[in-house]
């Protein structure tokens, strides 16, 4: 009998590992009580009006999504100023990260991304068949000049987060401009801004799209500063032509129903954003001075989550979880030496601050 036809590059692909469900973690464990502060969700939640909207739309959930998110494209191209074509919608950004890989990938041919960046781009580029590239970092962030003497003739597709995940650092838009200037026109740079929402520093210049270069899409989420990580929404903003292709590729309804009024009615709500934003400035302030006062090294973050020096990232995530606190070791980015923590409400990042101490 003949095999099937299993192809190499995703029988090597690491599969990724998600964390076991909370209840099911309380119950091996014996805790009544946990704070999962691993994945850079909103503390908060959703926009309540985002969950009155999704109660209204539960009636119609036997009907098909609208496959353009024709209103959802509306209201969200009048807020960024740009035009309903320029805009692409997918189920999670990661979605839109597989149309580009998907769309500009040739066989055998390169991705380039830094040392720490997001670890879709690399498993992305293995699934279909590419090479993938990392540039060393430059203090936990990404090297643009370095990217940009990486690139050869196989270069196709460059990944840049700023802000990135997991390190939280960001360059400049004056430095990405000065980059994007010197990328070749046949290479696609991918811009991830999943976490541009929390970026106070007035170098981060947060409505600028690119949509002049043929070569430049960005990428952004409702999972984050929005609260609606498990509907799995994101958005892509790019020249019309890059978003006709992705298009072609996308499947018919891929933006659920439900997404797509949440969405809706969180745009609406510019309050819950400006609670969620100064909820993580707090949060960021007092753990920045309890990290201080404790002698504990940290990378300063412009996102909603930190980096914090561990000895042992796993025996750390390990004895944290013990104590009903889940944080995100980072072993597998080659970051053994931290965790990674989301900012919480006030309690849970004194809950998590407190168990640290207990287990460092």
């Amino acid at each position: 009998m003949t095999a099937l036809a299993y192809k190499k590059s995703i029988q090597n692909v690491t599969p990724y590992a998600p964390g076991k469900p909370i209840d099911e973690v309380k119950r091996e464990l014996g805790l009544s009580d946990i704070v999962k502060m691993a994945s850079n969700e909103n503390a908060l939640g959703p926009s309540p009006k985002a969950i009155e909207a999704m109660k209204d739309g539960a009636a119609n959930m036997h009907l098909y999504p609208e496959g353009g998110c024709f209103y959802l494209k509306e209201k969200l191209s009048a807020r960024l100023g740009v035009t309903p074509e320029n805009l692409v919608f997918g189920t999670g950004s990661n979605e839109i990260i597989e149309f580009i890989v998907k769309g500009f990938l040739g066989t055998g041919k390169e991705v380039i991304s830094s040392q720490y960046a997001f670890a879709v781009y690399p498993i992305l580029t293995q699934v279909y068949g590419g090479r993938y590239t990392e540039v060393p970092a430059r203090e936990y962030s990404f090297d643009l000049e370095g990217i940009l003497r990486a690139i050869s003739p196989d270069t196709q597709i460059v990944f840049i987060a700023n802000p990135n995940n997991p390190t939280g650092t960001m360059v400049s838009r004056a430095a990405l401009d000065r980059f994007i200037e010197q990328v070749p026109e046949d290479v696609l740079v991918c811009i991830d801004e999943a976490y541009f929402e929390f970026v106070a520093d007035a170098a981060y210049t947060k409505k600028h799209y690119y949509l002049d270069r043929p070569n430049v899409i960005t990428l952004r989420t409702f999972s984050k500063i929005y609260g609606l990580a498990g509907l799995r929404l994101g958005y892509g903003i790019a020249n019309e032509r890059i978003v006709d292709y992705f298009n072609r590729i996308r499947q018919p309804f891929n933006v659920n129903a439900m997404a797509q009024a949440a969405a809706c009615a969180a745009l609406d709500d510019t309050g819950h954003v400006e609670k969620t934003c100064a909820m993580v400035e707090q949060g960021k302030r007092y753990l920045y001075t309890e990290l201080e006062k404790k002698n504990i090294a940290y990378i300063p973050s412009c996102t909603n989550f930190i980096l914090i020096s561990v000895d042992d990232s796993q025996r750390v995530f390990e004895a944290l979880l013990r104590r009903g606190v889940i944080v995100r070791g980072l072993k597998g980015y080659g970051l053994n030496e931290f965790i990674r923590v989301t900012i919480g409400t006030e309690a849970e990042n004194k809950r998590f601050f407190d168990a640290l101490l207990a287990v460092r």
